[in-house]
Formats: C-alpha cells, structure tokens, sequence
C-alpha cells in the first residue's frame, strides 16, 4: 500500500528550530525506511524564503498498521515538529 503523506510545521517562532534540532534523527529513521524498501521519495516543503515548512513524502507499506507504527515512531511527530498531517493512499502511475 502507497500513502502521499503532506505533514506541515507549526507556525509558532520556534518551529524552524524545533525541525533543525531533530532533522537528524528524522533523516536517520528515512534512510531505514529507504533501506527497508518503505520509502519512495520526499522532502521538505519550503515558504516563499527557501525555509522548510513541512514535509511531502510517498511511502509503501504492507498495511495501514505498518504505516501507523512507524507514525508512532517518526521524530517529527514526537518531537512536535509536524503539527498537522495528511495522509492519503496513493497510487504511482506504471509509464
């Protein structure tokens, strides 16, 4: 199963912050992901001054479950830095 997964930052003036402290252990948990087959590709969302705002990613998983538990893991989320997110099951076009 493929998710479209958009997560926005809070808007407060210490989101940019929060996200710099914890992108490391976030990139870390996405090259496991990469590794393991789950991620397809993603990035960073950025305002109009090239700052990162949120996130866009497309992953695959074997179940809604798998999906949930690595939410449950994801640094962004426990450390506050994704205030709001979508996901959406998807499909990548075969061309």
């Amino acid at each position: 199963m493929q998710f479209l997964i958009h997560a926005w930052d809070g808007n407060d003036e210490l989101a940019l912050e929060r996200r710099l402290n914890t992108r490391p252990d976030h990139l870390v948990g996405a090259k496991k992901l990469k590794e393991n087959g789950n991620f397809i590709i993603g990035g960073a969302m950025l305002d109009e001054n090239g700052n990162m705002k949120g996130s866009t990613m497309i992953v695959e998983f074997d179940s809604e479950t798998d999906l949930q538990k690595w939410l449950d893991e994801e640094p962004y989320i426990l450390n506050g830095v994704w205030k709001k997110i979508e996901v959406f099951p998807f499909r990548i076009a075969n061309v």
